[in-house]
């Protein structure tokens, strides 16, 4: 908690790029650091102070490094913004984007800008392109061979999950594993570190995700959750 105020008063000195915004209020600041934080995962890869991931840029001084309207495209679709990146696009109202827009220092009224909407995903229908899809969105924590040892595992207060340790992947159904793709660790009750993946990739590769998983661990999920068509 003394953390979060003594962030909030740096943060309330900063000025805010939207000319026609009032300042944030204290509250309004440490909502949006709560979102980063415990709903969104982006602190699975971001740093926010003294907390955080490695493998992305720091979000707390990024007005000093990007404008405006970059900060607002990024958050609103990543991919559109700076296409290849490896930074999911994530689903939230309106009201929580414009806010952690503020918050990082992006221009508001870019969240009102239409923006053409990406092609829907390409489907990974081989084992290859699955294992490709890891590389590029699990491996940064789970690492290549899903041993749990990413360059990121380090920086998170939960290790990630060990994806090739049978015994554990084991006892979780295929539709935990994917709903946990697509909807992130906390609706999961699970480390809110993990980022929701299911804005940036298609049912198809979250599937393919899933099966590459149950590749790594050489395992199925228990009994009860399988419908005998294996």
């Amino acid at each position: 908690m003394r953390w979060t105020f003594a962030f909030v008063v740096v943060l309330v000195g900063l000025p805010i790029t939207d000319a026609h915004a009032q300042p944030l209020s204290p509250f309004a600041i440490a909502k949006a650091t709560t979102l980063l934080r415990e709903k969104y995962g982006c602190l699975g890869c971001h740093r926010l102070g003294e907390e955080g991931g490695q493998l992305a840029p720091a979000l707390h001084d990024v007005r000093t490094r990007r404008d405006a309207a970059y900060i607002a495209a990024i958050i609103r679709n990543p991919q559109q913004a700076r296409p290849g990146a490896a930074m999911p696009r994530t689903r939230m109202p309106d009201s929580d984007r414009r806010l952690i827009t503020r918050f990082l220092g992006g221009d508001v009224a870019m969240q009102n800008v239409a923006v053409r909407e990406p092609a829907a995903a390409t489907p990974a229908p081989a084992d290859a392109n699955a294992a490709a899809l890891y590389r590029t969105w699990c491996a940064g924590c789970h690492g290549i061979t899903g041993r749990g040892d990413g360059p990121n595992a380090k920086a998170l207060p939960v290790p990630p999950a060990r994806h090739a340790d049978a015994a554990t992947m084991s006892q979780r159904p295929d539709d935990t594993l994917y709903d946990t793709i697509d909807g992130g660790g906390a609706i999961m009750n699970r480390s809110a570190r993990m980022p929701a993946f299911g804005g940036s990739l298609s049912p198809t590769q979250i599937r393919a995700l899933v099966a590459h998983i149950r590749s790594l661990c050489r395992c199925v999920g228990p009994a009860w959750s399988r419908d005998g068509t294996r």
